[in-house]
């Protein structure tokens, strides 16, 4: 099941699994040591991948701003499987769906994503390209993608 909430919109059970699932992921699996609950997150929509009452898949989106055509930017960020349910295909339908809403919501505005490095392929496979150097963020090789 596909759950696409605001912030303002989560129960404190949905809040704690996100933050738990996340923090899994980046700062425990990934040892990387960083500040994950930030400002960002009151403004962004989380879509959630529940499976049986698990979570099971997360990202979240929100808006940062216009371009000089008055196009807007919403960016992909925090997205992350949780280790049971990975090589299934969960990231797929994450991507997919996260990508339908934001058409959907924001149409015409720029995707974009920061991606680790390692993942370039995958976001490929979804039409991202590029639009950065590899650069460090938390000691981790990323690349900023958009989808074209």
């Amino acid at each position: 099941m596909i759950v696409i909430k605001q912030f303002d919109e989560l129960t404190t059970r949905e809040l704690h699994d996100i933050y738990r699932l996340r923090i899994a992921v980046f700062v425990v699996e990934q040892k990387c040591y960083y500040q994950d609950v930030d400002e960002i997150d009151p403004i962004s929509y989380h879509l959630q991948i529940i499976d049986k009452g698990q979570l099971a898949a997360y990202c979240r989106i929100y808006t940062v701003r216009q371009d000089d055509h008055s196009r807007q930017t919403v960016k992909i960020g925090r997205v992350c499987v949780a280790r049971a349910y990975r090589h299934i295909g969960l990231g797929k339908q994450l991507l997919r769906s996260a990508i339908s809403f934001i058409e959907e919501k924001y149409p015409n505005a720029r995707i974009e994503i920061q991606a680790q490095n390692y993942l370039t392929k995958f976001y490929e496979s979804f039409g991202f390209t590029a639009i950065s150097e590899i650069y460090l963020e938390d000691e981790i090789p990323h690349i900023d993608m958009e989808l074209v």
